[in-house]
């Protein structure tokens, strides 16, 4: 297959790839390996850490993928793109947070730390993503290390306080009483470009899928956009295309609508 006829195509993961119960279903799964089979390039584009999709990317066989958000980049197992947390300014986001009694979890590629010993908001959102680890307490995490994400844990609207002040950030809402905490101006999509630059693939060869607010940068900027049909409305505006929910074998359902999948 030549490079004009192939694809790259991206998934972002919860929601997506993953029914709301974190479950992979089998058509999903059957649909990622014959799209590899066919020539084309798949990749993972999410807002987790490298270290909560290890196993996914050993199931479906990906080395290539844009995480936190587009801050840290993979391409065939290889780094070709990390994006930092100013950690000056997140010194200072932390201590006015310990006032507000609003943890902060802080990430790097590796592993997360709390800098509390414990907090029902950590519990409450880090549940619902169901992976077999849960960040330990260090508060001293942040130093002299590159950290690629931070979760600020707070109820919603509250986070618009840190808005104002901390201009160095972007604040993306994933939970009732967790945020996202990134560089300011990072995205998938920033990611995406980092991974399309190396491959060599045109804007017609692109694909993503989504479904949160965090993909919708990413799905405003590939040209061949999927939402899911359980995605916000907000997220379908800026698709090209709409497919069915994740429950539904959206994932299928969506591939053979831009026409990367036939079934008989």
């Amino acid at each position: 297959m030549k490079l004009s006829e192939r694809s790259v195509i991206f998934f972002d993961i919860d929601g997506t790839l993953l029914t709301h119960e974190k479950e992979l279903p089998t058509e999903t799964k059957q649909a990622i390996f014959d799209l590899k089979k066919a020539g084309h390039e798949v990749a993972i584009a999410t807002g987790r850490a490298p270290f909560m999709f290890e196993e996914l990317r050993n199931e479906l066989e990906i080395d290539t993928f844009v995480s936190y958000n587009g801050q840290y980049v993979v391409l065939n197992g290889e780094v070709v793109y990390a994006n930092s947390l100013n950690l000056t300014s997140l010194e200072k986001l932390t201590e006015t947070a310990l006032q507000n009694d609003h943890p902060i979890v802080f990430m790097d590629h590796e592993d997360m730390k709390s800098n509390v010993p414990e907090h029902d908001y950590i519990h409450e959102s880090m549940s619902t993503l169901k992976i077999d680890m849960f960040p330990t307490h260090d508060p001293h995490y942040y130093q002299e290390r590159d950290l690629y994400q931070s979760l600020l844990f707070c109820p919603e609207g509250e986070e618009k306080q840190y808005e104002q002040v901390f201009k160095d950030f972007d604040f993306i809402r994933w939970h009732p009483v967790s945020v996202d905490i990134l560089p300011q101006g990072g995205s998938k999509a920033k990611g995406i470009e980092k991974i399309v630059e190396k491959l060599g693939f045109s804007a017609e060869q692109q694909y993503a899928f989504g479904d949160g607010l965090n993909d919708i940068e990413m799905l405003s900027t590939v040209k061949n956009s999927v939402a899911m049909g359980n995605a916000a409305d907000e997220v379908k505006s800026v698709s090209k295309y709409v497919t069915k929910p994740v429950q539904e074998n959206g994932i299928v359902h969506g591939l053979e609508m831009v026409g990367l999948l036939q079934r008989s």
